[in-house]
């Protein structure tokens, strides 16, 4: 006979290599506390709508409780004989109460979703873990840009220098970028904050429950209301996936920038000892390996995506096994963002600009050629693209001369006067001169340190409505903790559970002691 608890169909017990195939301790053990919570939470919905009495329901949650300590102390381990962290649970809980009312706590629920309950409850605060993390990060290069507001640096496009930028200006180019991420990160966080228990199989029950409850409880806010649709659909792992990838690829392409600034053919960075590392062979060596390992990770979480999308998009509609496999990659790429963020936002706070450097390299190739157009446009009235034209064949003639800026600025007059354009050697200097150009770019968003300043405000405002969204689900989440532990010392201290209002339920605190009322 089949000793695991779907086992009354079967005749034979599974086979070890099959068990050992199926089943998913490993990713289970994340989400323990989680899967109890949820137990908890359903168990108390049962005994309030009266599917099991108030003995039963006392007698379920005081079994939950003691599993959840014991396991905290270590001293209850998940066991690959019994598959998955549901059936392990339950079988503690089993054992602890007996099967008699144990086996009634998976009444009008099924494991389908079930583990939808714990991967939301899991990564509903992974989400939060992360924004709030990004916050920090996003202030780290607020404060820098602030410091850095005036000091010059080549703008690059084409990896070739293009015209001159400050580094404050590209600090909040990237801060600018993760703002999205924010954005996206609070979107998903209220798709995702749904409650998809009472789905059961797929179908819903005949059993009286009320979804409400169990959303409370969990601090859900909402109920995911079609049953199929709950159990069939894996498009939040795959949004939040995709959300990952994006911000990962955000952090790649900044510390790109960074691991060819610190060059030596660069030079434009440096980085304190403490977050760079060395060669086994040769002894100069200083390597980026924080910034280039995140750009490696970037892979693994691109990878995450693609797992997922490939295991989602041949399953048909209703529960399937395959959806076992989207936690693994998943849960790993959730840890390798948080980890990335708390790293690189201290590693940002030990590069050492060379501003000497920077400012040499944002004088040179013809960098405020731009510049000089707008003022052909401007002040000589010379249509753009006739501007672009004659500008683009100084270039050429001075490159032809050797030359690789336009330091040698009589020369640069010469040849404005060929192409019948007077201006004074003076005004040259004044045209060309890296920040002029740059204050030059008033236009809302642009480089001139009065709009950065202004760009840097705005950004900071809205990282704060960011924190607030941060701050109100956190404490969403402690207040539905607070309720369901609330509800659980009330039933322990032997009060009826039937009809039980939720509405009325309130928690006083006095004396740093929970004092529970009915009002």
């Amino acid at each position: 006979m089949n000793n695991l608890p779907w086992g009354g169909r079967y005749e034979k017990s599974l086979d070890k290599l099959a068990l050992d195939f199926t089943e998913s301790i490993d990713v289970d053990e994340k989400m323990v506390q989680e899967d109890i919570w949820g137990s908890e939470a359903h168990a108390i919905m049962l005994g309030i709508k009266g599917i099991i009495t108030d003995k039963e329901t006392k007698k379920i949650i005081e079994g939950l409780e003691r599993i959840k300590k014991e396991i905290k102390k270590g001293k209850l381990k998940l066991s690959k004989e019994l598959e998955d962290v549901h059936m392990n649970i339950e079988t503690f809980l089993s054992k602890y109460i007996g099967e008699e009312i144990g086996g009634k706590l998976h009444t009008a629920r099924s494991r389908n979703d079930q583990v939808l309950v714990d991967t939301k409850l899991y990564i509903r605060q992974k989400l939060l873990d992360i924004m709030t993390h990004l916050i920090i990060f996003s202030e780290t290069l607020l404060n820098l840009s602030r410091k850095y507001v005036e000091t010059i640096m080549p703008g690059y496009t084409h990896t070739q220098i293009a015209q001159p930028i400050t580094l404050g200006f590209w600090l909040t180019g990237y801060v600018s970028m993760f703002l999205r991420d924010l954005e996206r990160f609070e979107q998903l966080y209220e798709r995702i904050n749904s409650n998809p228990l009472g789905a059961c199989a797929l179908s819903g029950t005949s059993f009286p429950i009320d979804r409400e409850i169990t959303k409370r409880l969990l601090g859900f806010s909402t109920v995911h209301r079609h049953s199929f649709d709950v159990i069939s659909s894996r498009d939040f792992i795959i949004e939040t996936a995709s959300i990952l990838a994006i911000l990962m690829s955000n952090l790649s392409r900044m510390s790109e920038d960074l691991i060819y600034w610190t060059t030596f053919e660069f030079q434009m960075m440096d980085v304190e000892d403490e977050f760079a590392t060395g060669s086994s062979i040769m002894p100069q060596k200083k390597n980026l390996d924080i910034a280039e390992l995140t750009r490696g990770r970037t892979g693994r979480v691109f990878g995450t995506l693609m797992n997922v999308l490939t295991i989602v998009k041949g399953t048909p509609g209703g529960y399937n096994r395959d959806f076992q496999e989207d936690k693994p990659a998943l849960y790993n790429s959730l840890e390798i963002v948080l980890l990335t963020l708390i790293v690189f936002n201290e590693f940002v706070k030990n590069l050492r600009p060379n501003e000497r450097r920077m400012e040499d390299l944002a004088r040179s190739n013809f960098s405020t050629s731009t510049d000089l157009a707008d003022y052909l446009s401007k002040e000589k009235k010379i249509p753009f693209r006739k501007s672009h034209e004659i500008v683009g064949r100084i270039v050429t003639q001075l490159i032809k001369r050797n030359q690789k800026d336009f330091e040698n600025k009589q020369d640069l007059k010469d040849l404005l006067e060929k192409e019948g354009v007077e201006i004074s050697l003076k005004e040259l200097r004044k045209i060309l001169e890296p920040m002029e150009a740059v204050n030059s770019k008033q236009s809302s968003g642009g480089t001139a340190p009065e709009e950065v300043e202004k760009t840097i405000n705005a950004l900071l405002e809205t990282l704060e409505k960011d924190k607030e969204f941060v701050s109100l689900k956190g404490e969403e989440i402690k207040k539905s903790k607070s309720l369901i532990s609330s509800v659980i010392q009330y039933i322990i201290e032997g009060n009826p559970v039937k009809d039980l209002d939720l509405d009325k339920f309130s928690i006083e605190f006095e004396k740093d002691k929970k004092q529970i009322s009915l009002i």
